[in-house]
């Protein structure tokens, strides 16, 4: 017991240091791949550093399980994910460009890293089993959703317009038409992405109403 306490401390002093953060952000990326074609289930600390160029050793070290890892890689994954919409918002000065450049970006993000996103809708369905995934899913839930009604709200605002749904209706939406999408893509079955592309296209301007429909 003493020996394991003594072990242990090093890698709790180091918590929240910049080099201990890097290190896990490092070791995060490196696993990825691992976990989107395993899964949560399927996945050991083991066979995460079978597949790096990390040892067990290291990997344990920094990550006290397997759920801590991969509830680190999904949140680490899924903010970048989140940012990439930015520039769509920032750079379209009219609704067509903003319309357009966020329809490109789900298709990308659908064909570039489907098990990636595989891996989170894994992780959140595992959550509705085990409370210690709860507070993390739904933190990148919110997120998430944050990300949408950001793009929505720009819409309407480029259109002279006003969202109908709140952004937990709007981001279920979405989420929704994203995750169809991938099971076809991943099946390999035809039309997946243009499907994605054609109900994002249509959905973004329905849910937002000409401000005057608002008056009066």
């Amino acid at each position: 017991m003493v020996t394991t306490q003594t072990q242990q401390k090093p890698a709790r002093s180091r918590r929240g240091t910049g080099s201990y953060d890097e290190r896990r952000i490092k070791l995060a990326e490196s696993a990825l791949r691992t976990l989107g074609e395993l899964g949560y289930a399927r996945t050991s600390l083991r066979n995460i550093a079978a597949n790096s160029e990390f040892s067990h050793g290291v990997v344990h070290y920094y990550f006290r399980d397997k759920t801590e890892l991969i509830v680190f890689c999904v949140r680490h994954y899924k903010t970048q994910c989140m940012h990439r919409y930015d520039s769509v918002v920032g750079e379209s000065t009219t609704a067509a460009e903003l319309l357009i450049g966020f329809a490109d970006k789900l298709v990308q993000t659908l064909t570039a890293e489907p098990s990636m996103h595989r891996l989170w809708y894994d992780l959140r369905s595992q959550s509705m089993f085990q409370e210690v995934l709860r507070d993390d899913v739904h933190d990148i839930d919110r997120g998430l959703e944050d990300m949408i009604w950001h793009i929505v709200s720009r819409y309407a605002e480029l259109s002279s317009a006003r969202p109908m749904v709140e952004s937990r209706a709007a981001y279920s939406m979405f989420d929704g038409i994203f995750e169809t999408a991938l099971r076809d893509f991943l099946a390999d079955r035809p039309g997946a992405v243009d499907w994605i592309r054609s109900q994002v296209t249509s959905l973004l301007p329905a849910l937002c109403a000409p401000v005057e429909s608002f008056t009066g």
